[in-house]
């Protein structure tokens, strides 16, 4: 047992004493809980933390209007408005790349389904599709269809690792629905889940909040933790091991992802990008989400409340937003570039304070919820590793092709299940549209299996007409819906 009165004097040295004051309280076990969580707390960076977080919360609300310019024209392209044989070309190059096995997809899966009103993992819910697939099975599958794509382009199967970011709450249930689920199809070696990290909560003078007597408060340490755990966890090694040369990095909650797209990958590998972002073109100026943009001379995202209304609004000579590139959490690395994160830049990533009601236990030993903000909370985020990138490309795509986000129960209308469905019906029924079918009516689903991104449809669906509620199976699909 950790001797009391050196782990006294070793939290006195950074002001953190105050752990153990109900220390004679506590059963044998709880000291050890206690304990535990104080070992895991890395005392030497704490006071670092605090004064770094000071700092960023110090910053808060200043606008960065004045620092700021667009993204130039040679370091984003956008899909829509490129040569066909061009993104044909990108594709290829991402086949290949994955039909070498150079491929692999971190998918950022650390939330509940809260705000859904679903305690569960946010990748097992399921928004009400006719084939009741759930956002994990489909992303699965769409997983699979590449691989078989890239092997028929290229004659070899490569195989995509998965690497499941998740956190202390969600991974066991996670692991549990996977092996439930037979991995979907995938073999299960080439599926890893890894825990994010956590950082504790702290008062607003710098002492650590203790969640219980015998229990520090922490809190996730935002998907920006994927960097430290990726290392700490071994998945950077596994990289390496498996030859893993690039990684497309997504949260779970976008139900018209393309997983591993391969004209992202393509371009991004042409291009020799160590980091790179798709983007969609904001819908209107004072839409709130964050732009990548250049900041003194480095990329990074800017969110929508650093840049004042003004800014939001001016325009090209084309008309289009001059800071149009809407942020998605749709992220291309090279793996050289995560091991630099991981050994060197990991350390000087910006930290993001959010004032908090955080529950905390009062000098009597009573814990309570406070009514009002009580102290910080502190987060990294992803895409704050864009300023250590020697080069930095984006990719704008259709927002209504590939984004889709599912945040809000359908009593908000809108980042619900109803858009989310809704979106993908659209989607789908344009996939038959395109490839000259006909579809009455707005229900239409297609399996993973059948296509990946609307390609090789014609066969299935050309000069025939179809009427809502229209699902395209494969005969792996269990037997749901209509064909």
């Amino acid at each position: 047992m950790t001797d009391y009165l050196s782990l006294h004097s070793r939290l006195a040295q950074v002001g953190q004493e105050h752990l153990l004051k109900f220390w004679p309280e506590l059963s044998n076990d709880e000291r050890v809980e206690l304990v535990r969580d104080i070992e895991e707390l890395n005392l030497d960076e704490i006071k670092l933390y605090f004064d770094r977080a000071t700092v960023s919360m110090n910053e808060n609300g200043i606008k960065l209007d004045d620092r700021l310019q667009p993204l130039p024209e040679g370091k984003l392209i956008s899909i829509s408005r490129a040569p066909v044989e061009k993104v044909a070309a990108y594709r290829d190059e991402g086949l290949r790349q994955i039909s070498n096995g150079h491929v692999a997809v971190l998918l950022m899966a650390g939330g509940q389904g809260t705000r859904l009103g679903f305690d569960h993992p946010k990748g097992m819910y399921d928004v009400g599709l006719q084939s009741r697939k759930t956002l994990f099975r489909i992303q699965a599958e769409r997983i699979l269809k590449l691989e078989e794509l890239a092997q028929e382009a290229n004659g070899r199967r490569g195989h995509i690792t998965w690497y499941i970011m998740t956190s202390e709450h969600t991974v066991q249930p996670t692991y549990d629905y996977f092996v439930a689920n037979h991995f979907f199809g995938l073999k299960a070696e080439n599926v890893l889940l890894f825990e994010q990290g956590s950082l504790p909560c702290f008062e607003y003078d710098g002492r650590i909040i203790l969640d219980e007597k015998h229990r520090v408060a922490r809190a996730p340490d935002g998907n920006g933790g994927i960097y430290r755990a990726m290392k700490r966890q071994g998945i950077l090694d596994d990289m390496q091991k498996r030859g893993v040369l690039y990684l497309h990095a997504h949260s779970v909650d976008n139900i018209l992802i393309k997983v591993a797209d391969p004209v992202f990958i393509g371009y991004c590998v042409q291009e020799k990008a160590e980091c790179a972002a798709k983007v969609v073109e904001k819908a209107a100026p004072n839409e709130a989400v964050g732009v990548v943009a250049i900041v003194d001379d480095k990329y990074q995202v800017v969110e929508y409340s650093e840049i004042s209304a003004k800014t939001a609004e001016m325009r090209n000579s084309d008309g289009r937003l001059t800071f149009s590139a809407g942020n998605i959490c749709n992220h291309f690395f090279s793996s050289h570039f995560l091991q630099k994160i991981g050994s060197t830049f990991e350390q000087e990533l910006k930290l993001h304070v959010a004032k908090k009601k955080i529950p905390f236990v009062d000098n009597a030993g009573k814990r309570l919820t406070p009514d009002k903000p009580n102290g910080i909370k502190i987060e990294k985020f992803v895409f704050d590793v864009f300023e250590f990138a020697q080069k930095f490309v984006a990719m704008e795509v259709p927002r209504d092709e590939e984004f889709s986000a599912l945040k809000n129960s359908d009593a908000a209308g809108k980042d619900c299940p109803s858009t989310a469905r809704s979106d993908l019906h659209r989607l789908h029924k344009k996939y038959i549209e395109s490839a000259g079918g006909i579809v009455h009516g707005d229900v239409c689903e297609i399996s993973p299996f059948v296509t990946y991104a609307g390609e090789n449809l014609a066969s299935l669906v050309e000069g025939k007409s179809f009427t809502s509620p229209v699902y395209l199976r494969d005969t792996r699909d269990p037997l749901h819906g209509h064909l």
